[in-house]
């Protein structure tokens, strides 16, 4: 009975994208903010986090994971967040960060700095995974949460496009790695790249870097 249960608040909550908002909405809690982050599994550059605020009842058309979206519908949602959003805040943690306290810890951080960011304070956070806390602001995380809620969702394209934008950057100071295509994943022609160039100082020395055979990632997660 509580697994039928689950399974029909979860097709319920993917029909519609301000499930879990409305939940606060309903207990007056208004000031919501949906955070998510980018650039966990690349070889290459920062983390990015994002987060994201909106008014009650603002669902932008269009929004949704950001890694089911292509480049440019995230580039044209981007502009439309920023300007519907509240407040908007990121989050930037470097690869030499990485390396010293771990991907997970660094994607923690990044989260911590997006919401830091943010010029209106939530009384409330939905986050995607299931690992984050705030010392004090209320949490819900939510494992897939970029598919399944509204400012996840835009968080995620936020985090996303930064991150991007970040690389293709890094293309022109490191020519030849293909940053600007692969956005430091580890793709087939990035892994040739570093074994025919080796890494340069942004390539995270904490990551092991595939072999040719097992190469080949898919540069929207």
């Amino acid at each position: 009975m509580a697994e039928n249960k689950h399974r029909d608040t979860y097709k319920m909550v993917k029909r519609d994208l301000l499930f879990f908002e409305r939940k606060y909405w309903e207990q007056n809690i208004l000031t919501i903010a949906g955070v998510d982050e980018a650039g966990r599994g690349p070889l290459a550059g920062p983390v990015v986090a994002a987060a994201v605020m909106f008014n009650p009842g603002i669902c932008i058309p269009l929004v949704d994971d950001s890694k089911k979206l292509s480049e440019r519908r995230r580039q044209e949602l981007y502009h439309g967040i920023c300007r519907e959003a509240v407040a908007v805040g990121v989050g930037i943690v470097s690869h030499e960060v990485i390396d010293r306290i771990n991907i997970l810890q660094a994607s923690l951080l990044a989260m911590h700095k997006a919401i830091d960011q943010l010029s209106v304070q939530p009384a409330q956070l939905l986050v995607d995974g299931n690992f984050f806390r705030h010392e004090r602001i209320p949490v819900e995380n939510i494992v897939k949460g970029d598919a399944l809620s509204h400012c996840i969702a835009a968080a995620s394209i936020i985090a996303k496009v930064t991150r991007d934008s970040l690389m293709k950057e890094y293309d022109l100071e490191f020519p030849g790695y293909g940053f600007a295509k692969h956005k430091g994943y580890g793709t087939k022609e990035h892994v040739e790249a570093i074994h025919r160039y080796g890494p340069c100082s942004i390539h995270r020395k904490s990551f092991h870097v595939p072999s040719f055979d097992s190469a080949g990632v898919d540069v929207n997660a």
